[in-house]
């Protein structure tokens, strides 16, 4: 599995916009960029979507593995895996302090999302 420069992995995890688009039935077309929170753990990049396995973007990334990502002033092609579910109270720890003002961070961190828990490695 490929790993993200060190200095590319800061920017992206020092940034709040990231968009993500997993390829189409297809294999080739991306889908709509979508904008999520992102969060990087032990030199790993992870993501979570809102409504959990039944996201469309979720299920774009684990039936396709692969599309790209916007962030940090870049555009990344890239390969979706499910996370460890190991990592899930490290990630959720990352959100906390990324994302402490958020109104938005309890739901990041509820059962559907944590078990939706998506790795994001180079292509």
């Amino acid at each position: 599995m490929t790993e993200w420069d060190t200095n590319t992995l800061a920017r992206i995890a020092a940034t709040d916009d990231l968009h993500i688009a997993p390829f189409r039935e297809d294999g080739t077309t991306y889908g709509t960029p979508t904008w999520i929170w992102s969060v990087v753990v032990d030199e790993s990049l992870y993501v979570r979507p809102w409504n959990g396995a039944n996201s469309r973007w979720y299920k774009a990334a684990m039936n396709q593995g692969a599309g790209r990502i916007t962030t940090a002033g870049g555009t990344y092609d890239v390969r979706f895996h499910a996370a460890n579910p190991a990592v899930n109270d490290d990630v959720d720890a990352a959100y906390r302090a990324k994302y402490a003002n958020s109104e938005y961070l309890p739901p990041m961190l509820a059962a559907r999302p944590r078990a939706a828990t998506v790795r994001i490695t180079p292509a």
